[in-house]
């Protein structure tokens, strides 16, 4: 694992990632299995140039940006409004792609930042039913990992969770991106994939029985803690914009793959939210793989890679342990 700055692995990973599949989001599996994605393309679904990313990595950016001062919640308001508002984190200074939860969500959080003695803004808890479920906060989860660096979940959860209800403020959204950040905290400690995959369920698990989580909602993460991940048959891997889905398919295509192209290309190709999913799957395939094993071509491609890698600097200058 490379560790020169595990910054740059994740973000790059996760951003590289993203560009791949946006040009065939939506596609469905069939199609793609016809004509998979096998390197960076452009145009396509959003009339893109290549190299271009989404509002995955425009809200992880912004996440990213925003840690670089510290923890503030209002800041990382501030930014996500100035995403949906202004284009600030895009490729190409629009806002190509937004999904209805997060959408709402940032209209909420305009109204909230206006009132004069809001402490904070994770009102969102409190608002959202589990019908508000989808990968919006899971895919722009990472940079908080550097954050946290080896928190118990214990103590990080409820941070995790007003980061998560900024725009998805479920508890079950709130649990799949804990998840997500212990595991990439295990890939952090040096750990192989088995390793971390195991160390993530037993660290979940623990976390369950001292949250007292009901049973209801650790019911919906029992085929990560549970099943043999690897030995789950691709036809069983669903890729659509649910929580619990895409972090099953992430988690399944690192642990399924050998090295990051085909970790993310293998999560491109489950077709639908082909951009979230890589992206997710991605970040965590950065920092295990480290970004040096990233394609050149496809690093080359990337919109804004100079801006984006002098933020992968700061933000490790800040929490370089």
């Amino acid at each position: 694992m490379n560790t020169k700055n595990p910054v740059k692995d994740g973000l790059l990973g996760h951003i590289v990632a993203d560009a791949l599949g946006v040009p065939v989001e939506f596609q469905t599996r069939e199609e793609l299995d016809a004509n998979p994605v096998t390197n960076m393309r452009e145009y396509g679904t959003y009339n893109q140039p290549k190299g271009s990313w989404s509002d995955d990595s425009s809200l992880a950016l912004c996440l990213a940006d925003c840690l670089t001062k510290g923890f503030d919640l209002k800041d990382m308001a501030r930014q996500f409004i100035n995403w949906k508002t202004k284009a600030h984190w895009t490729p190409h200074g629009e806002v190509f792609d937004i999904g209805i939860t997060t959408s709402e969500s940032i209209n909420l959080l305009v109204s909230a930042l206006k009132q004069p003695n809001l402490a904070k803004p994770d009102m969102l808890k409190y608002i959202h039913d589990e019908y508000a479920n989808g990968n919006g906060s899971l895919m722009r989860i990472l940079p908080l990992h550097f954050y946290l660096q080896g928190s118990p979940p214990e103590e990080s959860f409820d941070l995790i969770w007003d980061v998560s209800a900024l725009t998805h403020g479920h508890i079950r959204s709130a649990i799949a991106c804990m998840i997500y950040l212990i595991f990439a905290d295990e890939i952090a400690q040096g750990n192989n994939l088995s390793e971390s995959n195991h160390n993530t369920r037993e660290r979940t698990k623990t976390f369950f029985k001292r949250k007292q989580i009901s049973d209801r909602e650790k019911g919906y993460f029992h085929r990560i803690l549970n099943r043999e991940m690897p030995l789950i048959p691709r036809e069983e891997i669903k890729s659509d914009g649910y929580v619990i889905h895409s972090l099953e398919a992430a988690i399944w295509c690192l642990l399924t793959s050998n090295d990051y192209p085909s970790t993310v290309l293998k999560a491109v190709n489950l077709g639908k939210d082909t951009d979230t999913t890589a992206a997710i799957v991605g970040g965590l395939a950065g920092l295990f793989y480290g970004e040096e094993a990233i394609p050149a071509d496809w690093k080359n491609a990337l919109v804004k890679r100079t801006e984006i890698e002098d933020l992968c600097e700061r933000l490790w200058g800040v929490y370089r342990s």
